[in-house]
């Protein structure tokens, strides 16, 4: 059991209100994705091509926060619909790096279109430097838990 002072306090506890933000963003970019046949992750994926062409399996996964296992099954389905190329072998080592194909780039941009959306409404009622400050925060809170 923990002491009193070490309870949480869900009404003032930044991670969980983090954890709420994430959550409701989350689901409004699902809702945002549904009617372009996507999901966050698919997303996600593509949105890493564009501005990443040729990252490996293994890196495309780390950057959408899922497994190696989900990313190739995920890829797998990517090339099948025409989004996503893959070379048949390895140049070098095992990674088969990706690359977005013209449908891929299609898909993608009108998929951003929805993605914007939810973003510009998540910050509706905040100002300028109230965005900057909440930016500089979270990119904070990052490095803080990543060292």
């Amino acid at each position: 059991m923990s002491q009193a002072g070490e309870a949480i306090d869900l009404d003032t506890s930044l991670g969980y209100l983090l954890k709420q933000a994430a959550s409701a963003l989350r689901a409004a970019m699902e809702d945002a994705l549904r009617p372009h046949d996507m999901t966050v992750t698919h997303y996600s994926c593509l949105e890493l091509l564009a501005q990443r062409p040729g990252l490996s399996n293994s890196e495309l996964a780390r950057g959408a926060f899922i497994t190696r296992q989900s990313m190739n099954v995920l890829l797998q389905a990517l090339e099948r619909d025409g989004s996503v190329v893959r070379p048949a072998e390895a140049a070098v080592g095992k990674a088969l790096p990706a690359q977005l194909t013209e449908l891929g780039r299609e898909r993608l941009a009108a998929a951003s279109i929805a993605v914007r959306g939810v973003e510009k409404r998540m910050l509706v009622g905040m100002t300028d430097p109230e965005q900057v400050a909440a930016f500089g925060a979270l990119q904070s809170m990052v490095r803080a838990l990543r060292s």
